[in-house]
């Protein structure tokens, strides 16, 4: 798709609600896999990764676009439907591409002792959720779950990185609040 005025919401208020809400849930109980599928952005932004920019991003929320996330077709489509500006790495509240591209994750700001949440949150790009390579434990977890993370995230809590995990219309999250040990 490279109409950049095509694939937002159809009825922003309910999708916008819905899709934050489904947000806030994948946050609370990471891990968990919930459905995002009523956007639609250039490639290779995924049907989730879309929603979420039209859900979380605004004209104040620097936004990275990293690898082959960062086509001029991507920043049109953000620049239209959120007008969130594109920023380097070190500057993003907001930051989008695989897992790879993204790397060396200590480039992307983890807060700072009073304020932890101006740490960034990245959209983690993934080919498929997989067999578990990971267990999880903390907050919004009943004891342990098993689940399919691309790898280790740098944390020093209260600071760290909130990750969403997101596959075609699929996402799941990994707040900096989740341990994981790999299995």
């Amino acid at each position: 798709m490279d109409d950049i005025f095509a694939g937002g919401f159809i009825d922003p208020p309910r999708q916008s609600a819905d899709a934050f809400r489904a947000a806030l849930d994948a946050m609370a109980r990471p891990g968990t896999r919930h459905a995002m599928g009523f956007a639609e952005a250039p490639a290779p932004l995924s049907a989730a990764a879309a929603v979420l920019v039209l859900t979380l991003t605004d004209t104040g929320t620097q936004v990275h676009l990293a690898g082959a996330h960062d086509t001029d077709a991507i920043r049109r489509w953000i620049g239209f439907h959120t007008g969130a500006p594109i920023c380097d790495a070190a500057h993003a509240q907001f930051a989008i591409g695989t897992w790879d591209a993204l790397h060396p994750l200590d480039r992307f700001g983890m807060g700072i002792a009073e304020y932890p949440d101006r740490s960034a949150t990245l959209v983690v790009e993934i080919a498929g959720f997989g067999a578990a390579t990971h267990r999880l434990t903390g907050p919004g977890i009943d004891g342990h779950l098993d689940a399919h993370v691309p790898g280790n995230r740098p944390t020093r809590f209260p600071l760290g990185l909130d990750l969403f995990l997101t596959c075609g219309d699929t996402l799941s999250a990994l707040p900096r609040t989740t341990r994981l040990e790999a299995l």
